[in-house]
């Protein structure tokens, strides 16, 4: 019984620790790869009107289908010099805002907002520390709360921490099958508990980070699988997606603000 219980724990600490690898695989198609196939017409908007352009959150204009969207999208990166200039999808306060910025602008005009997400977090320089990078996440999570009009995110591949929940305050979270969302990254949690990183597939499986779990617990609200190809996987999220936003424009603003607080204020609500 005993040893039955361990190769259990074991299998379940395996399985959450290889959805980390796949998530992170740098062959793993990007959150622009999907832009493509998802939206047409993308027209790229910049800057946050206060400090500069972030080049790990890409944002701007599109069409679902036959709907005028505003997507906003992390990108890691694919070559070594993409990565270094995208940071590895790590955002600074200036792309937070810049997202904010498009958001109240698509509020404006009366657009649904797309957010595909694909971050280890934001980034932890002096200089983004300096520039309010906690506040600018909290900005994000109160306006993102109050916005008036659908807003529909998409864990794409990692999602870590603040700087992906900066965008994920949503009336619908996607999560791609082998995608990851949590608090903090398994190294984090793993040198915070146990003072060693190496005991990151551990924290794993404690920290339920998977797509399965996450929906077993409420967390999220759908699961795409990822057989077949990029394609035929952006085909499967345009359909959900598109589907999803036609029903939430059938809300009237303060409906939709209102199910999408009750939606976070329920999660971890013990029966």
């Amino acid at each position: 019984m005993l040893n039955n219980k361990i190769h259990q724990s074991n299998d379940e600490e395996n399985s959450e620790w290889r959805k980390v690898l796949l998530a992170r695989d740098r062959n793993r198609f990007k959150s622009l790869d999907l832009l493509n196939n998802i939206f047409h017409s993308f027209f790229e908007l910049h800057g946050d009107r206060l400090y500069g352009d972030d080049k790990a959150i890409v944002g701007g204009l599109a069409f679902l289908r036959d709907i005028p969207v505003t997507v906003i999208c992390q990108q890691k990166g694919k070559e070594q010099e993409e990565m270094r200039v995208r940071q590895y999808g790590m955002s600074m306060p200036e792309g937070y805002r810049k997202s904010l910025r498009l958001m109240k602008q698509a509020e404006k005009f009366r657009r649904p907002v797309v957010c595909l997400i694909d971050t280890p977090g934001a980034f932890p320089g002096i200089g983004a520390e300096e520039r309010g990078q906690a506040e600018a996440i909290a900005k994000n999570l109160y306006e993102m709360s109050c916005l008036t009009v659908p807003i529909v995110s998409v864990i794409v591949s990692e999602g870590g921490s603040g700087g992906a929940l900066a965008l994920a305050v949503a009336d619908n979270v996607i999560m791609l099958e082998n995608a990851i969302f949590s608090v903090v990254s398994p190294e984090g949690c793993a040198s915070i508990l146990w003072k060693a990183s190496s005991l990151a597939p551990k924290a794993a499986q404690y920290l339920k980070l998977s797509a399965n779990n996450l929906k077993a617990y409420g967390i999220i609200d759908k699961i795409i699988e990822e057989d077949g190809s990029e394609e035929h996987i952006g085909t499967k999220l345009t359909n959900h997606i598109y589907s999803t936003i036609v029903d939430l424009q059938k809300l009237s603003p303060s409906q939709l603000v209102y199910n999408r607080r009750m939606k976070f204020r329920s999660i971890g609500e013990c029966n």
